[in-house]
């Protein structure tokens, strides 16, 4: 019997967290509900669950702060959870290692849409494996730089990087697509697709993050192209 997924809902609001366990039980999910943020951090670690859907708004210690614990020890997907559209709350969110975020009130169907979306993206790494096995399937390899979009790595001077997924999924194309230049607009669309609402920033945010944990190389770099978008500018071509 294949296990369920688990996803751990942390929601004040009593009634939204319930309609959401609802959808997603409906869904085949197992799930565990969870009301403030300390709740959240000690439960995160118990229950080891595969998704993280968290409101911002929470007593004592905000989704925040919450995401950036999380983030500290593991990649598991978080998806935040909000009244508020703004611009800087959704970029404050990602630049914290949110996978997506959704705005209140939201659809049922685009809340699974979005959590099964998150899922399909995201597959965690073995960090016990003592030999690094022969790569397959979906990669690209350049100097000190080797990106496997087959099972989600990237290991930078041989050492394995820890990467959510949608940064993963940037990184894989721009490299797969060496010295080609491609607008905030285009990345959006190739990355995030018809499901995910965002606007250019959030482009602008996983780039950031990308360059954070990944320096450019004599070989290769992320580069910016003023005015128009970014690309993997290489200079030995890829495998």
């Amino acid at each position: 019997m294949i296990a369920k997924q688990k996803v751990l809902i942390v929601d004040d609001d009593v009634n939204i967290a319930e309609l959401i366990s609802l959808y997603l039980t409906k869904e085949c999910f197992d799930t565990f509900i969870v009301h403030d943020g300390e709740a959240a951090i000690r439960e995160f670690r118990s229950y080891q669950p595969n998704l993280v859907l968290l409101d911002l708004m929470l007593p004592g210690i905000d989704g925040y702060e919450v995401c950036r614990e999380i983030r500290k020890t593991s990649t598991v997907p978080i998806i935040m959870l909000s009244a508020k559209g703004e611009i800087f709350d959704k970029v404050l969110g990602l630049e914290l290692g949110a996978d997506d975020y959704i705005i209140k009130p939201f659809d049922s169907k685009e809340l699974v849409a979005r959590v099964r979306a998150v899922l399909r993206r995201f597959h965690p790494t073995n960090e016990t494996q003592e030999e690094a096995p022969k790569q397959t399937g979906e990669y690209v390899n350049y100097p000190d730089l080797l990106i496997n979009l087959s099972n989600y790595s990237v290991q930078y001077y041989g050492e394995e990087i820890e990467m959510p997924p949608k940064e993963l999924e940037l990184l894989y194309f721009l490299a797969s697509n060496p010295n080609q230049v491609f607008t905030r607009e285009q990345l959006l669309d190739h990355i995030w697709g018809y499901e995910y609402y965002g606007d250019t920033r959030t482009v602008d945010v996983h780039i950031k993050r990308l360059r954070e944990k990944i320096k450019d190389h004599k070989d290769w770099s992320l580069s910016t192209v003023w005015g128009i978008g970014y690309k993997f500018e290489a200079k030995t071509s890829r495998r």
